[in-house]
């Protein structure tokens, strides 16, 4: 049954928390799971998750009539500024943690993939296992990253917000990065640890499993250096935002903030290096790319492809020349 009258005590909201956090504290208080609160205000069967998505002017009344709290003070606890698509990629806690954020308060920026610091107090954020970003890439490689990654974390929210949308849209770069560029292969030298050829002979099966190679690892060098192997290959598309590890969202951001920046040599850099089946998944991916960069990406492809068959060429004939060259022969005088 509804209750009557204001609630005689409500926690005020914390700085960026978001609607089903701010419930889910609330509820406890009153011995109430998060249903029974709702039901409690007015708002029975309404998934709270729902109603941070997009809540309604009546519901914000009902839920203001009880707490307190101003109808836009609601609103700005909700995702309701941004557009459908981008429900995929919110998650339903805080991705990561700041150790220095109560445990039971959920950000709104914690919630999206592209966010890597906390927005209340600026440190870098924790993943499960406690470790940081510069913790896996080190000092120099965070540095390279620095300018892209906040290149494309803008890309992002412009997407979220639907925004300042360029011809070359996000889910387009993200399709791209994701694409497979040469057949699964193993491990290399560089990317198996160090092991006795006993511990090879044991670990055969690992040595010997094909890995995903995609774009990505060609667009951001820098994470296919220290990603786990086995943790390299990211899902397709918006999935790879939606649940990617913390590493992950970070490449892709990363990515996306280079495409931006330079699309057409970029992704000739990436079909440069692709196997021919490779190639053709990408080119399938690039279909979705505006036709005006689809025809530059193909001219500088066939120029760079021309230059490579002729320094070949020109490699082979000179060595050539060089074999057919006549070499001096030392004689050696015989003394008896």
């Amino acid at each position: 049954m509804t209750g009557q009258g204001r609630l005689p005590v409500v926690f005020p909201p914390e700085t960026d928390e978001r609607l089903s956090s701010w419930l889910a504290r609330l509820a406890p208080f009153y011995a109430m799971t998060v249903p029974e609160f709702l039901s409690d205000l007015g708002l029975p069967g309404r998934d709270v998750f729902d109603l941070e998505w997009r809540l309604s002017t009546g519901e914000g009344a009902l839920i203001s009539a009880r707490t307190g709290l101003s109808v836009e003070a609601l609103q700005a606890m909700t995702f309701g500024d941004l557009v459908s698509e981008v429900r995929l990629v919110i998650a339903r806690k805080n991705r990561h943690y700041c150790p220095s954020c109560p445990a039971d308060v959920h950000h709104k920026s914690a919630a999206l993939p592209w966010v890597f610091h906390c927005s209340v107090h600026g440190t870098d954020l924790h993943d499960a296992t406690g470790v940081t970003l510069p913790d896996m890439l080190g000092a120099g490689r965070m540095a390279a990253l620095e300018t892209p990654t906040k290149a494309g974390a803008t890309v992002l929210n412009a997407w979220a917000r639907g925004d300042g949308q360029e011809a070359l849209g996000m889910v387009e770069m993200l399709a791209f990065l994701t694409t497979r560029h040469r057949r699964a292969s193993p491990p290399n030298i560089s990317e198996q640890p160090r092991m006795s050829l006993g511990a090879r002979r044991d670990y055969h099966a690992f040595l010997t499993m094909p890995i995903i190679r995609q774009a990505l690892t060609v667009v951001v060098p820098e994470y296919d250096q220290v990603a786990p192997v086995l943790a390299k290959s990211v899902r397709r598309g918006l999935h790879g935002l939606a649940q990617g590890s913390l590493l992950q969202a970070f490449a892709l951001a990363a990515g996306v903030g280079r495409l931006s920046e330079d699309p057409v040599n970029i992704a000739v850099a990436v079909l440069l290096v692709s196997d021919v089946e490779g190639q053709e998944r990408l080119k399938a991916a690039l279909r979705l790319w505006p036709l005006s960069s689809r025809r530059r990406i193909s001219a500088r492809l066939w120029r760079a492809q021309r230059d490579e068959r002729d320094r070949q060429i020109a490699e082979k004939a000179s060595r050539r020349r060089q074999s057919h060259k006549p070499r001096r022969v030392q004689s050696h005088i015989q003394r008896w």
